[in-house]
């Protein structure tokens, strides 16, 4: 009988192991979009997101997740190899992550060595404009419109130009105006053909194990979608904009907006017309993304495979449209930090869900590995989320992270050296910052916002009695994850 017992047992060990090996590989398409603070109709924004409803719908919604940097290469260098800013030591544009980390594995090249093909289409990695600083070993064949630079972005149509686009003015990237509205194709612009090329990479990969990182431009800058996008908009009804800067924060909080406003000491003020003009070209790239992001999610749906596919869609940092003074990227405020951040995984998340868990772009790299079921590479700084995914009230974590430096491109200065580095926490009840001279390590400046007044962050309550407990709290995670030093 006990020999019978020990049968059957191995018999049903077998079955499952047989089980598990025949099932066929999630697949992955992981989706990037720039500069992309959570201004959709699912976060409650009046931005018109019909396509992003549509992923809302088949994904969970992460309400409170937040980049590691706000700004590209760090923040992208972090995500995609699930360390932080301060273990890659990358907090600039111009360090390609190889440099200081030559042997760091990323999550496609993880995925790649895994069996999957990996592929990319669009901006994923930083885009260091020369293949030589690629990292062409992470996917299974060249990046596809990856070496390109957001200031060449402008109006491409093939065959005869129309009248519209007869002779057009050149536009400089850090000019005014950022912004142009012509009636072409979304083809026309790099987000147009970068949904094109996923469709077609999408149904030659189906077939075999994938892992599909579609990258958009958009909504980053220049604002020139096409002008089908702009007529969805009336001006005068989006949000009205509040340049105030928030109460007792550190000059040091702030820079001078040269991404948008143009180098000293030629920087442009922008006037309330064209400041309008901007917000709305923000609203016309974020739609004109949507439309592409339709289309790919459209092939998913025809190709067959969408049922054991993981779906993920994330902004890789946020952005400032003249709130707190601010254009562009390169603070620690909530409208710089918070992205948007959904996952789905068919059959195990809770499909149109929304979680308040705090959630980091960090995260991603165990997150995907898990739910596919790969084992996690050492040295991963996130956690995975999947026990939110699967039941989204449960709270995978309850602190995220942001870092930014002073100056915000230190790396174009003399020295090459920050002066200070901001370092910030999120909990569920406030923002906490504080300022830290960089070679020594004394604390410059502090600042500590209600998250009541998310993202506006107007109204500092830095010592306020009211918050005494939850600034502690949030001091003590702040300085356990960024534990003052010199440099």
């Amino acid at each position: 009988m006990l020999l019978a017992r020990c049968i059957v047992a191995v018999l049903l060990a077998a079955s499952v192991l047989y089980s598990h090996a025949a099932a066929p590989k999630q697949n992955v398409l992981f989706i990037m979009a720039d500069d992309f603070r959570p201004e959709l109709a699912s976060y409650g924004s009046p931005a018109l997101t019909p396509n992003l409803n549509r992923l809302a719908k088949r994904t969970v919604q992460f309400d409170r997740a937040y980049c590691q940097q706000a700004v590209c290469n760090p923040s992208r260098s972090s995500m995609l190899t699930g360390r932080r800013p301060d273990t890659l030591r990358i907090w600039n544009n111009g360090t390609h992550f190889r440099e200081l980390n030559p042997d760091v594995m990323t999550l496609p090249l993880w995925f790649k060595q895994h069996g999957y093909t990996t592929r990319c289409v669009g901006k994923i990695f930083h885009n260091w404009h020369t293949k030589e600083k690629g990292d062409a070993r992470s996917w299974s064949a060249p990046e596809f419109l990856f070496y390109e630079t957001h200031g060449e972005d402008d109006a491409r149509v093939t065959g005869p130009l129309p009248p519209n686009l007869a002779s057009p003015a050149p536009r400089q990237y850090t000019s005014v105006p950022l912004y142009e509205c012509r009636d072409v194709p979304d083809e026309a612009y790099y987000d147009g053909r970068v949904a094109a090329e996923a469709v077609r990479v999408l149904a030659e990969v189906k077939d075999k194990p994938f892992f599909l990182a579609v990258g958009f431009w958009k909504p980053h800058a220049p604002f020139n979608a096409p002008k089908k996008y702009w007529d969805l908009y009336d001006r005068t009804k989006l949000p009205t904009l509040n340049p105030a800067r928030p109460t007792g924060a550190p000059e040091v909080a702030f820079h001078d907006g040269r991404e948008l406003r143009g180098l000293p000491p030629k920087q442009v003020t922008f006037t309330p017309g064209q400041a309008a003009e901007i917000r709305h070209g923000y609203f016309a790239n974020i739609s004109y993304l949507d439309a592409q992001l339709g289309k790919v999610l459209d092939a998913l749906d025809r190709s067959g495979v969408g049922d054991r596919t993981v779906i993920t869609f994330v902004g890789d940092h946020g952005y400032h449209l003249g709130e707190h003074g601010l254009w562009g990227k390169t603070s620690t405020y909530e409208y710089d930090a918070r992205v948007p951040f959904f996952i789905g995984a068919p059959g195990r998340s809770a499909s149109g869900k929304t979680t308040r868990c705090l959630a980091e772009l960090v995260d991603l790299f165990p997150t995907l590995v898990d739910l596919c079921g790969l084992p996690k590479p050492p040295g991963l700084d996130g956690v995975s989320l999947v026990p939110t995914i699967i039941e989204p009230a449960r709270l995978t974590k309850t602190a995220a992270f942001t870092q930014h430096p002073r100056p915000a491109y230190y790396d174009r200065e003399p020295d090459k050296q920050p002066k200070a580095m901001g370092v910030s926490v999120r909990t569920a009840k406030v923002r906490y910052t504080e300022w830290r001279d960089w070679k020594s390590g004394a604390v410059i400046g502090r600042e500590l916002y209600d998250n009541a007044d998310e993202p506006r962050e107007l109204r500092g309550v830095l010592d306020d009695p009211q918050f005494a407990k939850a600034q502690r709290e949030a001091e003590t995670l702040l300085r356990k994850q960024f534990p003052p030093t010199s440099h």
